[in-house]
C-alpha cells in the first residue's frame, strides 16, 4: 500500500527545518548506501555528525507520531532516526530496494525495515524532475508532493528518484519497524480502521460498530509482534 499523508509538517515547520538544513553540512550520499545501491546513488545527505542533526531528526519523528493517518497506516513499533537528502544538478537514485535491516544510529540496535517514508521539504514547483517512482504489481507510481507532505510505502518495493534537472529537491527519509510486519495485513487493518472512522461519523458508536472495533483489535493481536 502506498499512502499520501498530508500536512505532516506545517509550512512554517518546513521553513524552520530548511533554514537549518540549507546552512548545514552536506556529504556524499553514497556513503550510507549498500554496495549495490551505491552504484546508482548520486545525491547528498545532511551530515549525521552535525550538531543540528539530532534536533532535526527528532522534529520529523514527533510530527509523524502526531499524525493519526500515519499511525494507522504504519502501526509503528520503532521509527529509525530520519535522515535528510538533497538532489540537484542531475542528482538521482536508480532502482533499488531498501536494506531489510538497518541500524538505529542512536542506540546501535538493528531493526527490520517494513515501511519506508519520505517527507518532502521542497515545493514541487521549486525543481524539475525528482519524482519518487515506486514499482508494484500495478505498475509505476510517480510521487511529487507539496512540502510538508509524506508518502508511505512498503520497504520491499523497488523504487527510484528521477534525475533533478533544475532546482533543488530536499526531503527527509526514514524507515519503520511495524507492529505488523506483513504489508497485506497492515493494509487490511488500515482499511478497516478507516471504514470504522467513517461509520462512527455516520451512525455513532452502536453495537455493530463496537463489535467491528473488537474485530480490528483482535486481528491486531493476532498479526502483531
Amino acid at each position: 500500500m502506498m499512502l499520501h499523508i498530508p500536512e505532516v509538517l506545517s509550512k512554517q515547520d518546513v521553513i524552520t527545518l530548511r533554514d537549518t538544513l540549507d546552512a548545514g553540512a552536506w556529504v556524499d550520499g553514497s556513503a550510507t548506501a549498500g554496495p549495490l545501491a551505491a552504484e546508482v546513488k548520486c545525491n547528498e545527505q545532511f551530515s549525521t555528525a552535525s550538531a543540528q542533526y539530532l534536533g532535526l531528526s527528532q522534529a520529523i519523528v514527533a510530527a509523524l507520531e502526531r499524525h493519526p493517518l500515519f499511525l494507522s497506516a504504519a502501526l509503528p513499533d520503532r521509527i529509525l532516526p530520519p535522515m535528510f537528502n538533497r538532489y540537484a544538478d542531475g542528482g538521482t537514485y536508480g532502482n533499488h530496494v531498501d536494506n531489510a535491516i538497518q541500524m538505529d544510529r542512536n542506540t546501535g540496535e538493528r531493526l527490520r525495515t517494513d515501511v519506508s517514508v519520505t517527507v518532502f521539504l521542497s515545493e514541487p514547483e521549486g525543481y524539475e524532475g525528482g519524482e519518487l517512482i515506486v514499482e508494484d504489481t500495478y505498475g509505476s507510481h510517480e510521487v511529487k508532493l507539496p512540502a510538508g507532505d509524506a508518502i508511505v510505502y512498503p520497504s520491499s518495493s523497488l523504487h527510484r528518484v528521477a534525475p533533478v534537472t533544475s532546482g533543488v529537491r530536499v526531503a527527509s527519509f526514514l524507515w519503520v519497524q511495524s507492529l505488523v510486519r506483513d504489508a497485506w495485513q497492515r493494509n487490511m487493518l488500515f482499511e478497516l480502521d478507516m471504514t470504522l472512522l467513517k461509520l462512527r461519523a455516520q451512525v455513532g458508536n452502536n453495537a455493530e460498530i463496537v463489535a467491528l472495533t473488537g474485530h480490528y483489535h483482535n486481528l491486531l493481536r493476532q498479526w502483531g509482534k
